[in-house]
C-alpha cells in the first residue's frame, strides 16, 4: 500500500524546525500542489533552494510550516502565492496514486491532511478569536480561552462483501474515483467498527452480513481517513437493494472475472487481491 515505503520511515512527530536548502517544501493552490512529473512518471517536490528563488525572503517566516520528515529529509509547507516555474507545475493532489514515487504519493496525502486541518484550526471554536501553535507538539492553542486543537482523524471501514466465490463491488455516485471499490462509510459517534460494517453494509445494498473480521488498516490523508478493512460474508439473500444517492453500481463478481486487481496502491485493492487469490478465509 502507499504507506508501505520500508526502507524509508515517516517521522510524523511535531518539530520547531527551519528549512535546510535541501528541505522539501509543499505547496498547494486549492486542491492543487506543485509538483515536477517526468516521462517516466518520476515525482519530484521542489527544494527550499528552488522555491526560495520565487519567494521573497521576507515572507518565509510566516508563512512556511514543518510538517514531518521521510527518511531524515525535512518537509515544509508553504501557505502563501507561488506560480508555476521551471518544469514545475500545479495538478490535483488526488491524481497522484501510483507506485513509481510511492513516498511523495505518501507525503503528498499525508500533508494534505495537515494542510486542511491547518486552514480549519485557524480559529478557535469556542470563543473565536485566532489560534497559535504550540512550540512543542502539534496542537493549535486559543491564547484566550485556553481552548487546544489536535488534528482529527476520521474512522472509516472498506467492506469486502463475499458469498462463496463472489465479492460484492460498486462505483460511487457523484464522487472523483470511478472506479470499482468496495463498500465504505464512515463510524459514527458511539459505533463500533463491526456495526458501521453492518449499517454500512445495509443501507448501501440492502444486505445482511456475518463473521465480520478485521484485516488491516490504512492511513488515507487525502481524506484525513484511517481506513479500517473488513472481510465478512453474505448471510440470506443476495437481492441487492442499491442506494442510488450513494452508488452508481453494485454487483456480484466471480473470483476469475473481477474488473479491478490489486494495485499495490490502496487498501480496497489490495483486500480485492487477497479475495482474487482466494486467500480471504485466513483473516
Amino acid at each position: 500500500m502507499v504507506q508501505d515505503i520500508f526502507p524509508k520511515k515517516l517521522d510524523n512527530q511535531y518539530k520547531d524546525r527551519k528549512p535546510i536548502e535541501n528541505s522539501r517544501i509543499i505547496v498547494f493552490r486549492e486542491r492543487q500542489v506543485l509538483i515536477r512529473q517526468d516521462v517516466g512518471q518520476n515525482l519530484s517536490l521542489p527544494r527550499f533552494w528552488e522555491l526560495g528563488r520565487q519567494v521573497a525572503e521576507r515572507d518565509w517566516q510566516s508563512s512556511l510550516q514543518y510538517y514531518f520528515s521521510m527518511d531524515g529529509e525535512d518537509y515544509f509547507a508553504y501557505q502563501g502565492e507561488v506560480a508555476s516555474f521551471g518544469e514545475y507545475g500545479y495538478a490535483p493532489v488526488r491524481s497522484f496514486r501510483q507506485m513509481v514515487s510511492k513516498e511523495v504519493c505518501f507525503a503528498l496525502m499525508t500533508a494534505w491532511h495537515l494542510h486542511r486541518w491547518y486552514l480549519a484550526s485557524r480559529f478557535c471554536g469556542m470563543c473565536g478569536e485566532r489560534t497559535v501553535h504550540d512550540g512543542g507538539e502539534r496542537m493549535m492553542r486559543c491564547p484566550a480561552c485556553g481552548n487546544v486543537i489536535y488534528p482529527g482523524i476520521a474512522p472509516a471501514v472498506i467492506v469486502a462483501v463475499t458469498d462463496g466465490d463472489r465479492i460484492l463491488m460498486s462505483k460511487y455516485a457523484d464522487r472523483e474515483y470511478k472506479k470499482y471499490a468496495l463498500l465504505a462509510g464512515f463510524t459514527e459517534i458511539g459505533e463500533t467498527a463491526e456495526e458501521t460494517v453492518r449499517r454500512e453494509v445495509m443501507e448501501e445494498v440492502g444486505l445482511r452480513v456475518k463473521n465480520i473480521r478485521y484485516y488491516k488498516s490504512q492511513p488515507w490523508g487525502i481524506d484525513g481517513n484511517l481506513l479500517l478493512g473488513f472481510f465478512c460474508e453474505l448471510e440470506g439473500s443476495d437481492e441487492i437493494h442499491r442506494d442510488a444517492g450513494e452508488l452508481a453500481e453494485a454487483g456480484w463478481f466471480a473470483r476469475d472475472k473481477m474488473p479491478a486487481h490489486d494495485d499495490g496502491i490502496s487498501l480496497t485493492r489490495e483486500m480485492m487481491g487477497i479475495f482474487e487469490r482466494g486467500e480471504e478465509k485466513v483473516f
